[in-house]
């Protein structure tokens, strides 16, 4: 009885590990089939997101961006040419005046007795004059006498006038058009040709050093900048045409004003490399004032038929500067380019064709012949080589 219950139990043991040994070979075999015999499925192909547009061909005006200064047509320190008390003040502070308004009026008396009394020379020496004549005519006197009595009513007649000019010191008239500025005189104030009128501003003694008052003209006025000295020759060029050079001023809160440049310096600034521009600007509604700095753009050339791209759409590495383009397959093909000259946002290109479709957002994850598709905008979903 143990002998066949022992037979049997190794029976079973050995019926086991057969089974267990078909089951390892079975998968074995299958592992095997998998890795060798099946064939393996490509991994998905990434596919970008990017937007797009086309390559331009137009007319590009080169647009140069500097800053500037305003400054007034004309300014006009006012001054006084004699030494005498301020009597009366006839403008106000900021008021607009016109070319010979009375600004101020000096001390007169001594000025005008003088004058006066010059007058009154004058004309007794003309009498004196004309009675020499009447009796020279007569045969009263001689000729010599005569060419005296001239010569002291020529020497009369200088000596008013010449007083009359002084008098008219007393009478301070604004040589120009414009407005005034700050007022530093006062009623009863010494000037002086020689003096410099000055205002304690604190308890420092802090001086600031003026004239009795300037004059501006501020309508038009005038913007001054500097260029590059590569651009003065095509900037004299442009200038003698009938359009003439135009710059658009940036005066703040996104305003524009715009005007004409009406000279170019004639030399260079050796120490910058560059040359001084003016250009005059409307300025009737006196937004404008001098001193304000201001930024500039300057139309300069013109390039006929230019291929003009978004500037956002250049990558500038250590391989030069490339561009992305889109072929029919929406895969992506990398292209070296040539900048001609950029600004606004565009640059004119060569290296391409137009209407090339070139990806301008996105690129920086991208490769060279991977496929892309547009992006979806809110108001349209086609791509961009499909907008007009």
């Amino acid at each position: 009885m143990n002998t066949l219950f022992s037979n049997r139990f190794r029976f079973n043991k050995k019926f086991a590990l057969l089974i267990l040994g078909l089951c390892i070979l079975i998968f074995v075999a299958y592992m095997l089939f998998n890795s060798f015999l099946t064939p393996k499925k490509a991994p998905p192909e990434p596919i970008q997101t990017v937007t797009t547009t086309l390559v331009e061909q137009k007319d590009y005006h080169v647009i140069i961006e500097t800053s500037g200064n305003i400054v007034a047509t004309s300014i006009v320190d006012i001054r006084p040419q004699v030494s005498s008390l301020v009597a009366k003040i006839h403008i106000k502070d900021g008021q607009s005046v016109k070319a010979g308004d009375l600004l101020f009026t000096l001390d007169d008396r001594a000025d005008k007795a003088n004058y006066e009394k010059f007058k009154a020379l004058a004309e007794d020496a003309e009498r004196q004059y004309k009675r020499a004549l009447e009796l020279a005519k007569q045969n009263f006197i001689s000729q010599a006498s005569v060419d005296t009595a001239m010569a002291n009513a020529n020497s009369a007649r200088a000596a008013a006038n010449s007083a009359q000019v002084t008098l008219s010191y007393d009478y301070i008239r604004s040589p120009i058009s414009g407005r005034a500025g700050v007022i530093n005189v006062f009623p009863g104030s010494l000037v002086s040709p020689s003096n410099v009128v000055s205002t304690t501003s604190s308890t420092t003694a802090t001086t600031a050093q003026g004239s009795m008052v300037t004059i501006s003209q501020l309508n038009p006025i005038n913007v001054q900048f500097t260029v590059p000295e590569a651009e003065m020759a095509s900037l004299i060029k442009l200038q003698n045409t009938s359009e003439g050079l135009l710059v658009n001023v940036n005066i703040g809160d996104g305003l524009t004003k715009q005007g004409k440049v009406y000279v170019v310096d004639n030399q260079v600034d050796p120490a910058i490399g560059a040359v001084r521009v003016k250009a005059v600007l409307d300025n009737s509604d006196l937004t404008l004032a001098p001193g304000s700095f201001v930024h500039i753009n300057l139309q300069t050339q013109l390039i006929k038929d230019a291929l003009v791209v978004p500037s956002q759409a250049i990558i500038s590495n250590t391989l030069g500067n490339l561009i992305y383009t889109v072929n029919s397959d929406d895969k992506t093909v990398m292209n070296k380019v040539k900048i001609i000259t950029q600004g606004n946002g565009s640059a004119v290109i060569t290296g391409l064709k137009p209407n090339d479709r070139i990806v301008v957002e996105g690129k920086q994850n991208i490769r060279p012949d991977m496929k892309v598709v547009e992006a979806k905008t809110n108001n349209t979903s086609q791509p961009a080589e499909q907008k007009n």
